[in-house]
């Protein structure tokens, strides 16, 4: 069967299969019949593609077409969609967005009306009956056809919550503090800069005019070479970086140097620990952070669990452990004092709030773990065959592992989102991460490229 959702949510290039207003408008009915219930209402937010407002109506079409009727909140980041799927009390909440892909690229994820992403079961759901040729709808008539209904206040009300929420036990004030912010021409554009000003920050802009085109183009979270350079040309205190959708960040210190997921995570479940509130006693990460992160916290007596990769896997166990803290490397951080889901604009309101409360400079704070040696190589394949099913591959892997020991890492897995392998190794000096990457790289190249 033809799988439409990959690891967060259904992605692909705008206008061509599954990106296209059609499937968009079988999305749509099915989502509608599936939650339907009198007075259905859906949440639509997304990005600053130009497909977005194309993808938007097609959805819209589809929900109003079986009777849900649909709140539009134009440009807004994910996490603000899941806050207000809940707050307003709406059915589910949809976010068309391809995050940190480039802009010919779109996509959707879908949150349930608890703020948290469509349980598996759900999407499988919709897929079986977006898929069957044979599958029909009621249709109603009359007064019980959807509507659609632009709403003006959703940004406002998603400002005024994460101010609230990190800020509740203290009044801002970062009128001393410049702060240098790369919104990625994405959804984060215009709200995070203005909540930044309000908090009286000396605000320079980055990648804050969208056109459609520009989304994450030599910007944001993936590309901070420029902000980095900038931060030090400004003499700024932080550097802060947003993907096109703001569900992640990456920082900059003082120096000009990048601080990843990993060193956001030690900084914050440390600070939670301190302040008696790190529930469970436990961080959750995923197979790809650092082990420099896990030796961290294990020095700090803090339980450490790793996880697949992907956002969502880590939600599903901190929901199941009853941790309040989790996250990836690539910047996606999970607070659930703050949010259901991966936010930047919250992760970067409290990493602001931790150097206020402790009068330290960001390059101190992140000292809090030490990275070992890693190399990310992403393989071009032709298919996902497994891992296990490689002979040379799984030599080269048991190989790696017996020489490293307790004392390093690899991880060999496929993209959830592109046919790549992504090769993964972490030792305690520089040259052995190499010579044993480039080892399963060339036997991976020689059974699947």
């Amino acid at each position: 069967m033809i799988r439409l959702f990959g690891t967060d949510g259904i992605r692909g290039v705008a206008n061509i299969f599954p990106m296209t207003p059609e499937m968009m408008v079988k999305i749509g009915m099915a989502l509608g019949a599936i939650i339907a219930d009198h007075q259905t209402h859906v949440i639509i937010g997304r990005d600053t593609r130009r497909s977005g407002q194309m993808l938007e109506y097609a959805l819209s079409s589809g929900l109003t077409a079986v009777g849900a009727s649909v709140l539009l909140t134009g440009i807004l980041p994910t996490p603000a969609v899941a806050f207000l799927t809940r707050k307003w009390q709406a059915h589910a909440g949809i976010v068309i967005s391809a995050s940190h892909n480039p802009a010919q690229d779109n996509g959707v994820k879908i949150f349930s009306s608890t703020g948290f992403k469509l349980p598996d079961d759900l999407e499988t759901r919709i897929e079986q009956i977006v898929l069957d040729e044979q599958t029909t709808h009621a249709r109603p008539t009359g007064a019980d056809i959807g509507i659609i209904k632009p709403v003006m206040e959703a940004a406002e009300e998603y400002a005024e919550h994460i101010i609230q929420s990190v800020f509740a036990e203290m009044k801002p004030d970062f009128s001393k503090m410049k702060i240098v912010v790369d919104c990625a021409n994405g959804a984060a554009s215009f709200l995070a800069p203005s909540i930044l000003k309000y908090l009286q920050a000396n605000v320079i802009e980055m990648a804050v005019e969208p056109d459609g085109l520009n989304i994450n183009q030599q910007c944001g979270a993936l590309h901070t070479k420029q902000l980095c350079e900038r931060v030090l040309q400004e003499q700024a205190q932080i550097g802060i970086a947003f993907d096109g959708d703001a569900d992640r960040l990456i920082l900059v210190d003082e120096y000009g140097r990048q601080v990843d997921g990993d060193h956001i995570l030690a900084m914050l479940a440390l600070d939670l620990r301190q302040k008696g509130r790190l529930q469970r006693n436990t961080l959750v990460a995923t197979v790809m952070s650092n082990l420099g992160l896990e030796v961290a916290m294990k020095d700090a007596g803090i339980q450490f669990v790793r996880v697949a990769v992907g956002d969502r896997h880590v939600v599903e166990k901190m929901r199941e452990i009853g941790a309040n803290i989790g996250g990836e490397q690539s910047g996606h951080i999970i607070l659930f004092e703050h949010g259901t889901t991966g936010d930047g604009i919250a992760s970067a309101l409290t990493v602001l709030k931790l150097l206020q409360e402790r009068g330290k400079p960001l390059s101190e704070l992140a000292t809090c773990m030490t990275t070992f040696p890693q190399t990310l190589i992403n393989v071009p394949v032709k298919t996902r065959k497994p891992i296990e099913e490689m002979v040379r591959v799984s030599e080269a892997i048991r190989q790696a592992e017996k020489e490293l020991g307790d004392r390093g890492r690899t991880l060999v897995r496929y993209s959830g989102t592109e046919l790549l392998a992504r090769v993964m190794v972490e030792a305690e000096n520089e040259a052995t991460v190499n010579r044993i990457a480039e080892m399963i790289v060339s036997e991976l190249q020689k059974e699947n490229t």
